[in-house]
Order: C-alpha cells, then structure tokens, then sequence
C-alpha cells in the first residue's frame, strides 16, 4: 500500500569555508512545500560568494507500507527528518549539488549510503512528523524475536550427529 505524494522542493546551498582544502561545501538547507518554477527546473534564488542557493522543485514522497520499519526508526530517533540524497552535477554551466531522492525511510537512507550516496537530513514539520507516525502505527508490526535453539552439551542424538560431522571433517 501507498499513500498520495507529499510534493516538496528542496533549497541547497553552497556556503564558503576558510578551508585551503575544500573552498565550499553543499547542504540542504529547507523543504518547501509544493514549490513550483515555471518550467519545473532548478533555479538560482541567490547567487554570492560565501551563500548560494538553488529550489529544485518537484518531488514526490509516498509512504509505503513495506518501508514501515523504516518510519518507524526515524520517527523514534531523537530528531525524525528527511533524507535527501544529492549529487554535484553541472545545472547552466555550473556546478550545483543536485537533490536526487527524498525518502522518510531510515533503511532507505541506510541503503543509498551504503551504495556510497551523499544523504543529509533535515528535520521534519510537526505536520509531516504527525502524518508519518499515523501511517507507521496502522502499517508496522513489530518482527518478533525468536529464541535460537542450541543443541543439548549433556548429550544426546543431536550432539552425536554434530559429533560425527565434526570427525568426518578433521578425519578422525
């Protein structure tokens, strides 16, 4: 099951650093709700030295009920976000980070960064955090733990079947 897209922008910006290694660095800065641009492309809001800004418009999140468990992590860490996975690439001739995917699923974030994705966070709206935690509450079941069954050290058919495996393969 799946829920109607929240539509967001995001605002990324590039502030300047008083590093001789890495001159600036890129972050997300806002959600936005809804935001729309004539051609539904990127555009600059704000272009000087130490504070660029870009509005990439245009995403949909969907909840889905496969991804509760994931919800269900975020909305219990300390402080629930958004994750947003961006990448540098060239928009006009110039370099800009540019958001690729937005999710509210902890193991969706841990999975884009364990393939090597650059994923920041930003924190959620009271509203979106109340609409994340209905969804989650109706769509995740714990997975119960089960108890391991460990073979009998007193003795026993299962330890002389472990026994015998064993001896086979030391040959004894």
């Amino acid at each position: 099951m799946e829920t109607e897209a929240i539509e967001v922008g995001i605002v990324m910006q590039r502030i300047a650093l008083q590093n001789r290694w890495q001159p600036y660095q890129w972050r997300p800065l806002e959600i936005v709700g809804e935001a729309v641009t004539p051609d539904g492309a990127g555009r600059c809001l704000r272009a000087e030295d130490g504070d660029t800004r870009w509005l990439f418009p245009g995403f949909e999140v969907r909840l889905f009920s496969d991804e509760a468990e994931g919800y269900f992590l975020n909305i219990n860490a300390a402080a629930p976000c958004w994750f947003i996975m961006w990448r540098l690439d060239q928009v006009d001739g110039v370099e800009v980070a540019l958001p690729k995917t937005v999710t509210l699923s902890y193991n969706e974030a841990a999975r884009l960064m364990d393939g090597g994705e650059q994923v920041d966070t930003l924190p959620l709206s009271p509203a979106t955090l109340e609409r994340l935690v209905a969804f989650t509450q109706v769509h995740y079941q714990p997975e119960h733990k089960r108890k391991r069954k460990h073979p009998s050290f007193e003795g026993g058919a299962e330890v002389e079947r472990m026994a015998r495996a064993e001896g086979g393969q030391h040959g004894s």
